[in-house]
Order: C-alpha cells, then sequence, then structure tokens
C-alpha cells in the first residue's frame, strides 16, 4: 500500500488553473451554507457515532478504489453516497464525503486541483438531490419500510446517473471531451451502473432497517411500522 500511494505521489499533476480555483470558491461556499453545526455538536458528544462514521468513510474509500479509468477525468466505480446520507443525514454526509473525495483527486485522478468541481459537481450536489427525493418520497408517499427500503433503492440508482450528468457536463464545458464522445463513452453507461448502485445500497439499508435502526439518521420503527 505504501508502495502504492509513493508511486502515485510521485506521479501527480500540481499544475493549476482560474476555472479550477473557481470550482474550489464554489465548494467552499457550498460547504458554507450547508455547514452541519447541529452534527458536529451531535458527533463530539457520541463516541459512537464518530467511529460509524470514520468505518464509514473508510468504507467509501475503499468502494471508488474499485475504479475502472477510461481516460483522463473519466472514472467509473459505485458510489454509495445515498446510503452515507441516509446515515449521518445530507449536512454531514456532504462535509464527511470531501475526505475521500480529495484522496480520490489526488491518487487516482492525481490531478488535486480538481478537488473543487469533483467535490461540488460529482458528489456535494447529488448528494442534496438525493437528499430532496428523500423528502419528496416522504412527504407523498405512505410511511412504510418497504416505502423507505424501496426509495433508497431508487434513490441510489439515480444518484449515479445525476453524479454521471454533472460530471460530463463539466468534462463537456471544459473542453476536455466533445459530448459525443462522452455520449459513446461515459453516459451509456448509466443503466449499466444505475441498477448495481441502487442494488448495493438497497441490500445496506435493509441490513440496517433489520439489524441496525440507530445506524439511520432519521429512520424509527415507530413511525415506519
Amino acid at each position: 500500500m505504501m508502495i502504492f500511494l509513493q508511486q502515485r505521489w510521485q506521479s501527480i499533476d500540481w499544475s493549476q488553473s482560474a476555472s479550477q480555483w473557481l470550482g474550489l470558491l464554489l465548494l467552499a461556499i457550498w460547504l458554507w451554507l450547508a455547514w452541519p453545526k447541529e452534527e458536529l455538536l451531535q458527533l463530539k458528544r457520541d463516541k459512537a457515532l464518530q467511529s460509524r462514521l470514520f468505518l464509514s468513510t473508510l468504507a467509501i474509500n475503499g468502494l471508488w478504489l474499485l475504479n475502472a479509468s477510461i481516460t483522463a477525468g473519466i472514472h467509473v466505480h459505485f458510489l454509495g453516497i445515498v446510503t452515507f446520507m441516509l446515515m449521518f443525514g445530507w449536512r454531514l454526509a456532504t462535509l464527511a464525503i470531501l475526505l475521500p473525495v480529495l484522496f480520490f483527486c489526488l491518487f487516482v485522478m492525481q490531478t488535486p486541483f480538481t478537488l473543487g468541481w469533483y467535490g461540488l459537481l460529482g458528489y456535494a450536489l447529488p448528494i442534496f438531490v438525493a437528499y430532496l427525493i428523500y423528502c419528496k418520497v416522504y412527504q407523498a408517499l405512505p410511511h412504510h419500510v418497504f416505502v423507505y427500503i424501496f426509495g433508497a433503492f431508487i434513490n441510489a440508482g439515480l444518484s449515479i446517473v445525476i453524479h454521471i450528468l454533472m460530471w460530463s457536463s463539466w468534462l463537456w464545458l471544459s473542453g476536455a471531451y466533445s459530448w459525443q464522445y462522452l455520449i459513446d463513452n461515459y453516459l451509456l453507461l448509466m443503466p449499466l451502473l444505475g441498477f448495481p448502485e441502487a442494488l448495493l445500497s438497497g441490500m445496506a439499508i435493509t441490513f440496517m432497517v433489520v439489524y441496525r435502526p440507530h445506524w439511520l439518521f432519521d429512520y424509527s420503527d415507530k413511525q415506519y411500522f
């Protein structure tokens, strides 16, 4: 592992541009708007929550390392962000997800200054959209455990679609690739990745609903059973 990290560190591209600094600024503004003040206070008091967040962040990092790199800037892997959001709430999940995003930008993409755009478009905004979908399901459908699980299943599948669409839009707008190239080599993967992503997250949420309901951010047996 150390040899892998050393080799990756030596090949990191530290170049930067005005657009990358703009991305970092916009990401910082988003974090300021979404700052999880109450969740951080709870995290400070709850040792078990600290352990869950640490281990979950490591699990997300490991999941992303199961990555298929197509070309520079185009990487294919499962996300796990809906499960992460349902466990810790969208605000704390948005903050905590930056650690694996930074690791990914450093050692996989090898362009650390893409952190701003990749963190914002690839993860922060998809987590927020997943939260909005979760809220809509909560408001519009009956409060039943199967609705909760199936909603997480659908939401997870949509999350990878939103992730790919947002990141593809940036790659196109930045001039890195033509839209036709992205359609032929990246966007066509959405249906192939959507179902496995939904299945993995659905299985994880089902396990927690049955065996560890207290791990979920706002789930309650009294409300859903």
